[in-house]
Parts: C-alpha cells; sequence; structure tokens
C-alpha cells in the first residue's frame, strides 16, 4: 500500500493503564493503515498512523466510536504526507 497521508496523533486523558492502545491496535485492523501507537511519560498516548486520508479519517473517528470516548479528553492531530515507512500497526515501546 502506498501511503499517502500521515496523522500525528496526540490523546489526552485516561488513556494509560485502560488498554487503550490494545484497543486502537484492534480498531487498526480493520483499516488500510500502518503505524504505531505508544505511551508517553507525561501521561498522552501518541499515535502515528499512515494511509490514504480518506481511510485515515475513518479509522481516526473509529477509534471514539470504539468504546473509547470516555477516556479521551482531547485528541490533537497534525497531518503531513505520508512516507510508507511502516509496515503493519505495532505497539511501540
Amino acid at each position: 500500500m502506498e501511503a499517502t497521508a500521515r496523522a500525528h496523533v496526540f490523546y489526552t486523558g485516561r488513556v494509560q493503564g485502560v488498554g487503550f492502545r490494545w484497543a486502537i491496535k484492534r480498531v487498526a485492523a480493520g483499516f488500510e493503515v500502518t503505524g504505531w501507537v505508544r505511551n508517553l511519560s507525561d501521561g498522552r498516548v501518541e499515535m502515528m498512523a499512515e494511509g490514504d486520508r480518506p481511510e485515515l479519517e475513518l479509522f481516526l473517528a473509529a477509534i471514539p466510536e470504539s468504546g473509547l470516548r470516555a477516556n479521551i479528553r482531547q485528541c490533537q492531530s497534525d497531518w503531513a504526507g505520508g512516507t510508507g515507512q511502516f509496515r503493519g500497526f505495532e505497539i511501540a515501546g
């Protein structure tokens, strides 16, 4: 898959210690996206995802719809061109 867009997302709220990263990985399995998700030391969760922009937008919309909405206080997204550097969608260190 040739990635055409990249979303760099930060989630704030009750997003660590509640299976948040695993839930995002399960959601990602239903979309043509690649990338990673990880916990940050400041309590946020960071995600980098690539794919076609419409597919990425559907993926990002599906995350709160998957039952995670109550955990998310804020979501900040930045968009850029995709690089095609990821294979699959992983939980990073």
